[in-house]
């Protein structure tokens, strides 16, 4: 058997795929979905024929359940941030996506991240490792965190952080942490800053203020994969200057083998003149560091739920 036939298989063919990890990964949450006994989504085609989407689970059900999240206190928080209308005020948690689409950032963010948020201990000794004691203590982390959508004074568009650690440094002072989440995706598409002369501009003051892009790379910057990254990346350099910060560091997170991110991350460092507010972390090398500080059940349903890629492997044996 190969993917194509599993994919089929499992109801997990779906033509935005682009390489074999971004099916391989369709597949395995439909085997993971499968494991829990979840049903999948039903749709219907362009000519009206239901069909299967083993990466989806059922709404309203899913939302009913939150069974895309995977413990008990990580519901618990998505229902007081995500359900709750008020505290989600002004955040764009994509609706139904984060209670169905089992390859969504957005849950997966949660998954990650919601337990960490009520075990802060932890959280410090994960980042003061992965940032080799630069960010010494975490404050808060907050989810879909923006300082101000829409707002001229950061850059006047919708960007925001997945998920946003609020850090002591090791110098002494505040200092932030905005992480980027990608799973599945391959930064394929038009970037938003196609014709909007009046965000261009606002990008560019940003960039020319960061001092640490190359000459002749803001075109690239500007371009599919490298755009939302960059954005991203003035976000966190426009919130040190406004807001005070004495240190801030935008991270990219995903999959080791997700090569469309990874070869997009290399791309981007090419266009660096200076890193030090930039960098990027593996899924695989964050929930090794976190086995070093917690024995935590959560911590192995996580690496179940996205990281056991040999689930697929041993399917495609059969």
């Amino acid at each position: 058997m190969n993917l194509t036939q599993l994919a089929e298989a499992l109801h997990a063919k779906e033509s935005v795929d682009k390489s074999d990890f971004q099916r391989s990964a369709r597949i395995f949450q439909s085997i993971w979905r499968e494991e829990q006994g979840f049903s999948c989504q039903e749709d219907l085609d362009t000519k009206g024929q239901k069909y299967l989407r083993g990466s989806r689970l059922p709404i309203p059900w899913a939302e009913d359940t939150l069974s895309n999240f995977i413990t008990d206190r990580i519901q618990q928080v998505v229902r007081s941030e995500v359900s709750n209308q008020t505290a989600s005020k002004g955040k764009l948690f994509g609706k139904p996506r984060i209670f169905n689409n089992l390859l969504s950032s957005q849950p997966l963010c949660f998954n990650l991240f919601a337990e960490l948020k009520l075990d802060i201990p932890v959280a410090t000794d994960l980042v003061n490792e992965l940032t080799s004691g630069r960010f010494c203590k975490v404050k808060a982390i907050e989810f879909e965190f923006s300082p101000g959508r829409r707002d001229t004074k950061y850059l006047g568009d919708r960007s925001a952080f997945d998920v946003f650690i609020d850090c002591e440094i090791k110098r002494g002072g505040h200092g932030f942490i905005g992480i980027e989440v990608k799973y599945h995706e391959n930064l394929i598409g038009q970037a938003r800053t196609d014709g909007d002369r009046k965000k261009n501009v606002l990008y560019d003051q940003v960039a020319d203020s960061m001092n640490c892009f190359s000459a002749g790379t803001r075109n690239e910057l500007k371009s599919s994969p490298l755009e939302q990254i960059w954005r991203d990346h003035l976000l966190a350099g426009v919130m040190q200057d406004n807001d005070e910060y004495d240190d801030g560091l935008f991270v990219i997170l995903y999959p080791r083998d997700n090569h469309h991110v990874r070869d997009a991350v290399a791309k981007y460092r090419y266009c660096l003149s200076d890193d030090s507010s930039f960098t990027e972390w593996t899924l695989e090398d964050v929930y090794s560091r976190i086995k070093k500080y917690s024995t935590a059940g959560w911590i192995d349903l996580f690496f179940d739920r996205y990281l056991a890629f040999d689930k697929v492997t041993a399917r495609l044996k059969q």
